[in-house]
């Protein structure tokens, strides 16, 4: 089993009452338009309700050109689904997910997209958290980069008119956990204007205990070439500063070698919102856009500062 393979198996257990969400997910920019595409896989457990777990189909399609936004979900029964614990093999109904490639397709109201679509890349994959955290009890939402800066081809298909992606650069991913985090921003990009091998990978989330919340914790992991700058550590999240809205982020980490800053920021027009189920019951609500700016900030010890 190769290093993707071990990191993208999947760690839902059938009947396990725990409570439980997996996704695998998709998405890529066009390399010169503002047009993407976020595509996800997931298997849901509700905790209690193992009898209840279900697979779920998201797709999204932004178009920035127009400034209109085509999204839709389907959820099949588990007994459809395959979520394989070695390497990547994911089955939702009969749309499929393999390594380098996907299909696949999902309706809903009055969006129906479909994909037919092949990745590659042979960067290692990126993890945000510490090594040791991803078999440990905290956090309890988990997420690494499989493929990090991907090339996507193929065709897209949005309420009937196809789309050819033609080297859209992008990612794979793989998160899970035992509950959604109570509140957060995440993103990710693959490649700036540039520096098209640089990948940024970030949060800032903060966490309820009881009626207690506590400040903002930012991580983030930008890995240049074949260098990485890892700012997430515990007690480095916690020096972070950062604040978010629904519309912008701000964060700046630093240690004595190195300080990050980033501000992004998107238009109302190019968020979706999606509401996602909580395994310990509940729901919360996403704003999701693969359409946002970053401007990025890297300062390093005996280097020029870097825009």
């Amino acid at each position: 089993m190769t290093e993707r393979d071990n990191w993208n198996r999947c760690r839902y257990i059938d009947g396990d009452a725990r409570g439980h969400y997996e996704s695998y997910f998709l998405r890529a920019n066009h390399p010169q338009r503002p047009l993407a595409f976020w595509i996800r896989y997931t298997v849901f457990c509700p905790r209690g309700r193992p009898a209840d777990a279900v697979g779920e189909l998201w797709a999204i399609y932004f178009d920035g050109e127009r400034e209109r936004v085509a999204a839709a979900k389907e959820v099949v029964p588990i007994s459809a689904c395959r979520f394989a614990q070695q390497g990547l093999d994911i089955r939702v109904g009969s749309a499929s997910l393999t390594e380098g490639q996907l299909r696949g397709q999902a309706s809903s109201n009055t969006n129906a997209l479909q994909w037919d679509l092949r990745y590659e890349g042979a960067e290692p994959p990126l993890l945000l958290l510490p090594r040791s955290y991803y078999e440990s009890a905290f956090p309890k939402a988990k997420i690494l980069v499989g493929t990090p800066n991907a090339r996507f081809d193929g065709v897209v298909s949005v309420n009937g008119a196809a789309v050819d992606v033609k080297s859209w650069a992008g990612s794979q991913n793989h998160n899970w956990g035992s509950k959604h985090t109570d509140s957060y921003a995440w993103g990710q990009v693959a490649g700036f204007d540039g520096a098209p091998r640089t990948f940024l990978e970030c949060s800032t989330a903060r966490l309820k205990f009881g009626p207690f919340w506590t400040p903002p914790i930012t991580i983030a992991v930008l890995r240049v070439e074949n260098e990485e700058i890892r700012l997430n550590g515990l007690a480095q999240a916690f020096r972070a500063r950062a604040d978010f809205d629904f519309l912008s982020w701000r964060f700046e980490s630093r240690t004595r070698e190195a300080k990050v800053s980033a501000t992004i920021h998107a238009p109302k027009a190019l968020f979706v919102g999606l509401t996602y189920s909580n395994p310990p019951g509940g729901t919360k609500t996403c704003l999701n856009t693969k359409l946002a700016a970053c401007e990025l900030i890297v300062e390093q010890a005996g280097q020029p500062r870097a825009r």
